[in-house]
């Protein structure tokens, strides 16, 4: 006791005279990636982890950076569920020139649900449908002679789960519009394709999913979303791309992989998987499987905002192309692949070396290399790979343009004059593709996309009563290859360089294009039906 009252008398006396600086402790910090940590760890033996030491603001410091941030984020959230995908199944599908040839969904929003079918876009975050229509595109079945139901339009005061966002939340970007931070957050999206925009107001609801996995047992899964109002569109969206909404599947926070990762609900990673029919599926959460192949993502401007790997080389046959380096996007709502301007002479002049055809040329033909074919010679195009960085091939399964019907087949690149690529759907073809945005990085492996998951998924047609292929007999026959066609989805226009260009990159050469390729395909010479 008399130790105790001692021990006291010296704390007390310590306060007394200093403060409570008498009982402040420091330690010195010392980063993972500082110098006095190499030094550590190279006095320790660990040799192989110091040789590659990642350079200060590289590409490799900032992912393993965050990766470890998302790592800790992990074991503090463990996801309830495997995999989730729309209630209305998993499909994704095509409907031709009608709808602009983007790849579609059907998804179920708000309580009680509605059902909208919207584009898919990885260029861009908002999910966004026509709702309370100021000025929107028509819904009636009517107008679009493959749908057998009207389309539908959202109304907040019809569903009991929704409520306008406030200009005070967090992913409300527009708060300097706002009267008060009561006010509902307004919103307005350009596309820089054809003056395409949307807007209206942003609102918090339930998108209906449906589990997969280790919880498939489950019926329904209701998750809290935020998605676009859109009282006004103008543009390419009046005309038959996307009337129903757009399902922006972005890395932004905003975006609907975001959210329900956020929430705890699955991975914070998706799949998406195309065929050559047009078809294909959809799954959040989905991180592929151990053996698919894998490329980083690539910071820009020290963010991941855009979905950017790195291409060390281009391979055409068994020869890799010397200074066909670049950094592209994937972007499965572009239907091309765009190279840059030096990188593109390179890998077309050394393609042409390979080709036995005659070569054809059409002004009015949006690609350079177009050649007669016997279906013979159809089937002995030259191979061409991309190897992304880590030394990793991506085998592009079909580079051609090309029909049972015609006697001319064309390789479908274009060029760009920015310093950056895309790679569109028709070189993402034939493989499930996974954005892990928990590890920051593009995996892929070949797939018919019925094999996902085991095929547990629900990959039955839509309950509306669309089908699988929803193109009647008579325009499977006339429409050639439709996927191939460019789609008007695009990127929001931003302040940011890249994020600008690349908006600009996913419409205005997708868009200024088609007229010309419906008169290259119906009523230009180059290539004619049996």
């Amino acid at each position: 006791m008399a130790i105790n009252f001692f021990i006291f008398l010296l704390l007390a006396n310590g306060l007394a005279f200093d403060g409570v600086d008498a009982l402040t402790f420091s330690s010195k910090l010392i980063h993972r990636f500082s110098d006095e940590a190499k030094v550590h760890l190279a006095s320790k033996g660990d040799s192989v982890w110091v040789q590659s030491w990642p350079k200060r603001n590289s590409s490799e410091y900032l992912r393993l950076l965050l990766s470890s941030d998302m790592t800790r984020q992990r074991m503090r959230l463990v996801s309830q569920y495997d995999s989730l995908y729309p209630s209305e199944g998993s499909n994704t599908f095509s409907y031709g020139e009608v709808l602009v040839w983007l790849h579609y969904t059907w998804i179920d929003i708000g309580t009680p649900n509605v059902s909208f079918l919207v584009a898919l876009d990885t260029g861009s975050d908002l999910l966004w449908v026509p709702c309370d229509c100021i000025e929107c595109a028509s819904l009636s079945a009517v107008y679009y002679n493959v749908l057998d139901k009207d389309l539908n339009e959202y109304s907040p005061s019809l569903s009991n789960t929704s409520r306008h966002l406030p200009c005070s939340h967090q992913l409300c970007d527009s708060s300097s519009n706002c009267k008060g931070p009561k006010d509902p957050c307004p919103y307005e999206v350009q596309y820089t394709s054809a003056n395409t925009s949307t807007s209206g107001f942003l609102i918090e609801d339930r998108l209906n999913l449906a589990p997969g996995g280790r919880n498939a047992t489950q019926s329904s899964v209701q998750a809290s979303i935020v998605l676009g109002c859109g009282r006004k569109q103008s543009g390419s969206y009046l005309h038959g791309a996307a009337p129903d909404g757009v399902l922006g599947l972005g890395p932004g926070s905003i975006s609907v992989p975001s959210l329900v990762a956020k929430a705890g609900l699955i991975p914070n990673s998706f799949s998406i998987c195309l065929t050559e029919n047009d078809s294909g599926r959809i799954l959040f959460g989905d991180q592929g499987h151990i053996n698919q192949r894998s490329t980083p993502f690539l910071p820009v401007d020290g963010k991941f905002f855009k979905y950017v790997v790195g291409v060390e080389s281009i391979c055409v046959r068994s020869i890799c192309l010397k200074q066909t380096g670049f950094q592209t996007l994937i972007d499965t709502g572009t239907s091309f692949t765009y190279l840059p301007g030096e990188v593109y002479k390179k890998v077309v002049a050394e393609f042409d070396k390979h080709v036995n055809a005659t070569r054809i040329t059409d002004e009015e033909n949006p690609w350079e290399y177009c050649y007669n074919a016997s279906s013979q010679e159809l089937n002995n195009f030259p191979e061409m790979k991309f190897t992304f960085s880590k030394n990793q091939t991506f085998l592009i399964q079909n580079p051609m343009l090309n029909s049972p019907e015609y006697t001319a087949f064309c390789l479908t690149l274009l060029q760009t004059v920015e310093d950056y690529g895309t790679i569109g759907q028709d070189f993402l073809k034939g493989y499930r593709m996974v954005f892990d945005r928990e590890n920051l990085q593009f995996g892929w492996s070949s797939s018919n996309c019925q094999d996902i998951m085991g095929d547990r998924a629900n990959f039955t047609s839509p309950s509306h009563g669309g089908s699988s292929n929803p193109l009647s007999a008579n325009q499977q026959q006339t429409i050639p290859n439709t996927s191939t066609i460019p789609p008007a989805i695009a990127g929001k226009a931003s302040s940011k360089p890249f994020a600008a260009t690349t908006s600009r990159f996913t419409s205005l050469h997708l868009l200024s294009s088609v007229s010309l390729i419906c008169h290259f395909f119906f009523n230009g010479n180059l290539v004619k039906a049996y």
